[in-house]
């Protein structure tokens, strides 16, 4: 089987663990940790850095650091991950949706300005699938409403906005480190920001709130959401060759993209004139005149021995969110074909050449034969 995505681990990342383990500083201080949140924070453009467990604490705490009052608004996308919307629910907020644009797959700027209302508080673009959101229109209807910007960059390390780096656009990012992701710490997040006292928020938010002059007092509840010296140590290395592993998800991408551009059948992703499109997943649509959808499609592929991952469901079509009553009867068109339709094949950091020319063939077979 061909995996549909595979960390590159070095002797580089040994290296620094074993460094790191035999420092004795194993948890949650120690040198890698500060250089990583550093050293990233740096990379995107950003003042602070505040590495977390993962992208979903991440997320969790950015919400937070919005003080929402119950019933207060975010702005999202529908199509994502459920991540985002549970980090606004959490926080007593209100989840309100976006569809795609059917071209990029990002959210549908045009719609923002129609659904801001008295209780709008942010906005949280999230780039999609290693593509950045259209942000310069974004980040002007915040400017215009008052509005803060939640940039989710979980899934675009290293990609671009108009010669600006993903991560560096908001008040506030959040990315994850997660396994499958360009960059990866196991598991493990961080919260951007060039506010100190949203920092200072965020680092106390992640301790569990204690206080600086007195340990096991507390005014506020806050979590463990803390990331440890050891993950840190592996995302260092990793930073290390951040613009190779770059250059590698795009070269994997430029094969796909000549192998399959005259494949009748299926819609390519695409990089708009504004973008740097990092591809963290290569994700295709089945067109409907197949026959096929996502899951047929997929089942097909994985008995050529090629593994697949749907896209995302719209949070629309969530049951949990409909049971908190949220967006029943929500319809939003282009999210609902691109979870109905969508796919992402093997493009991990591991893939080789013969690899993707396999997945390929398979593809045109299949799109030959139905």
């Amino acid at each position: 089987m061909i995996p549909v995505s595979e960390p590159l681990v070095t002797a580089r990342e040994v290296e620094l663990v074993l460094d790191c383990l035999k420092s004795g500083w194993i948890s949650s201080a120690g040198k890698y940790l500060e250089r990583f949140e550093n050293e990233w924070a740096t990379y995107c453009g950003m003042k602070h850095g505040i590495a977390v467990s993962n992208g979903t604490t991440a997320l969790q705490i950015a919400v937070r650091l919005l003080d929402l009052k119950p019933r207060d608004e975010v702005i999202m996308p529908t199509f994502t991950i459920i991540s985002c919307a549970q980090a606004i629910t959490y926080c007593n907020g209100v989840p309100v949706l976006i569809d795609s644009d059917p071209h990029n797959w990002q959210m549908d700027v045009s719609q923002i300005e129609s659904k801001i209302t008295t209780r709008t508080r942010a906005i949280m673009p999230v780039h999609i699938y290693g593509h950045p959101a259209d942000m310069d229109p974004i980040l002007e209807i915040a400017q215009k409403h008052g509005l803060s910007i939640i940039e989710d960059a979980a899934e675009v390390h290293g990609a671009e906005y108009a010669g600006r780096r993903c991560g560096g656009l908001g008040d506030i990012s959040v990315f994850s480190f997660y396994a499958n992701k360009l960059i990866t710490t196991g598991e493990g997040g961080m919260v951007l920001t060039n506010r100190d006292d949203l920092a200072e928020q965020a680092r106390s938010l992640r301790n569990l709130c204690f206080q600086k002059s007195r340990r096991f007092f507390h005014d506020e509840l806050g979590y463990n959401f803390r990331l440890t010296n050891i993950q840190a140590a592996l995302g260092v290395a990793q930073l290390e060759r951040m613009e190779q592993i770059v250059d590698r998800k795009r070269a994997i991408a430029h094969v796909y993209n000549e192998l399959l551009k005259d494949v009748p059948g299926i819609e390519l992703p695409v990089e708009e004139p504004w973008a740097k499109n990092v591809y963290w997943v290569y994700g295709i649509i089945v067109k409907e005149n197949t026959g096929m959808n996502a899951l047929d499609f997929a089942q097909k592929l994985a008995l050529k021995g090629i593994e697949t991952r749907p896209f995302f469901l719209g949070m629309h079509e969530q049951p949990v969110f409909h049971k908190m009553g949220l967006f029943v009867d929500e319809k939003y068109p282009v999210a609902e074909r691109l979870a109905r339709q969508g796919l992402y094949i093997p493009a991990g950091l591991t893939i080789r050449e013969s690899e993707i020319e396999q997945v390929c063939e398979a593809i045109r077979d299949i799109l030959t034969n139905h």
